[in-house]
């Protein structure tokens, strides 16, 4: 064999060795310097850097206690026991919509609370124990690369390697605590509840888990993490850098703490995006406040403020999706001024009016006069909730259009304090 027919050979296998190397660097979920790193050696060092990267990352895969993921999988359960009551057929109770498995959450409930006359421990340990047993088989339909960690106060199932879903799992029960403090009496985290993180591959994936919990005409607003509040409340967010999905988590984990109170969506959404913000900061604007001002001036009409306080303006694809959290962001800053009024007008708000019976009485305010003042409109005339011209609409699902801000593109905007009255 001659020399260059060798030479050819070995180029073609480095290129082989090489590309399936960055790939599995791709996928792990490392931050984005450890991950320039690591293709970097790859491609400089032949042979030697891939070689050096697969003992890397079999060292990094080793997974913690309560986590499956190396070596044997644990299986996915076909039933579930607890005292006091009859085994729980989860294989009898499982539907496949769209190829991936839904468990029916109703007789799990009643399942896990028995007579009625279970303690609420136990009663939350069995409701753990299925959904716990619905990841696993979810688990196995996405595919191998998909792992399940348990944290002391979460569930996470993802592609991520061992070391970054602990720092997630920390990071989650980290936040959780922080909300707890930032929105007390609002916030509520059910006692022994674990929070549930789906990490998915990638947008695609993503949508096609989500469709499930929209109606069928097909288009929705673009995103890439949402809190589902049906059947079993989790939060889905798209695989990117620790550091990307960290924003994602509190804006999810906050809709996830203010369930309970089943705010009107345009509350939920500004408690939820001014909380990420002080958590975690608030992110680059496109816009600044003058332009963003002229923005809204330009968009909002009577009728698109009835979409506004329904919910449905926070579903649109077009700029109402963006200037529907911006207006709710700022909103929510401004009635959040007076922290104990605005906590009282909060927890009495009710989602059938968009707060406005709640607005007068606890903070002798009309939210249609108050929005025209924060955009400086003077003919505010029919911008008031007003339920008669919603036509019944009511999203099934509280959307945040972070992910494409914070791991695509940047579609919020705007600058400014956030809930200055936040203790």
């Amino acid at each position: 064999m001659s020399p260059v027919l060798i030479g050819l050979v070995l180029l073609v296998v480095l290129l082989v060795l090489n590309v399936q190397a960055t790939r599995q660097i791709v996928r792990t979920g490392l931050q984005s310097f450890r991950k320039t790193m690591l293709t970097g050696g790859v491609w400089v060092l032949p042979f030697l850097g891939a070689w050096l990267v697969k003992i890397h990352l079999q060292s990094a895969a080793v997974p913690a206690p309560g986590e499956s993921g190396a070596g044997e999988a644990e299986p996915a359960p076909e039933h579930l026991e607890a005292p006091g009551v009859a085994s729980f057929d989860v294989r009898g109770h499982l539907q496949n919509i769209q190829n991936l498995p839904q468990l029916d959450w109703p007789a799990l409930d009643a399942w896990a609370h028995g007579a009625g006359d279970r303690a609420p421990a136990a009663v939350a340990d069995a409701l753990n124990q299925g959904r716990r047993a619905w990841l696993l088989h979810l688990r196995d339909a996405l595919g191998t690369h998909m792992h399940l960690h348990e944290g002391a106060d979460c569930f996470i199932l993802s592609p991520l390697e061992p070391s970054v879903a602990r720092a997630t799992a920390r990071y989650v029960t980290t936040t959780r605590q922080r909300i707890d403090r930032l929105l007390a009496g609002m916030a509520h985290f059910p006692v022994a509840e674990k929070s549930i993180l789906l990490v998915l591959d990638d947008e695609d994936t993503y949508y096609h888990y989500v469709a499930q919990f929209y109606g069928s005409d097909g288009e929705f607003a673009r995103s890439g993490g949402m809190f589902i509040h049906f059947g079993c409340p989790h939060f889905v967010v798209v695989a990117a850098d620790l550091a990307a999905i960290e924003p994602v988590i509190a804006h999810e984990m906050t809709h996830s703490a203010l369930a309970h109170l089943h705010l009107p969506t345009w509350l939920d959404e500004g408690l939820a995006v001014n909380t990420e913000r002080r958590l975690k900061g608030a992110p680059p604007a496109q816009h600044t406040p003058a332009q963003l001002h002229h923005l809204h001036q330009r968009f909002w009409t009577p009728e698109r403020m009835q979409e506004f306080w329904a919910g449905t303006s926070f579903q649109r694809t077009d700029d109402g999706n963006l200037l529907s959290y911006e207006l709710a962001r700022i909103l929510v800053d401004h009635m959040a001024r007076d922290w104990a009024a605005f906590t009282a007008f909060v927890t009495t708000a009710q989602r059938r009016d968009a707060g406005a019976q709640a607005a007068v009485e606890v903070l002798s305010v009309d939210l249609g006069s108050s929005v025209g003042a924060l955009l400086d409109i003077v003919d505010n005339d029919g911008w008031a909730p007003d339920p008669a011209r919603w036509g019944g609409a009511s999203p099934r699902l509280r959307t945040c259009h972070h992910i494409e801000l914070s791991i695509r593109h940047h579609t919020r905007c705007g600058a400014g304090p956030t809930m200055d009255g936040m203790p």
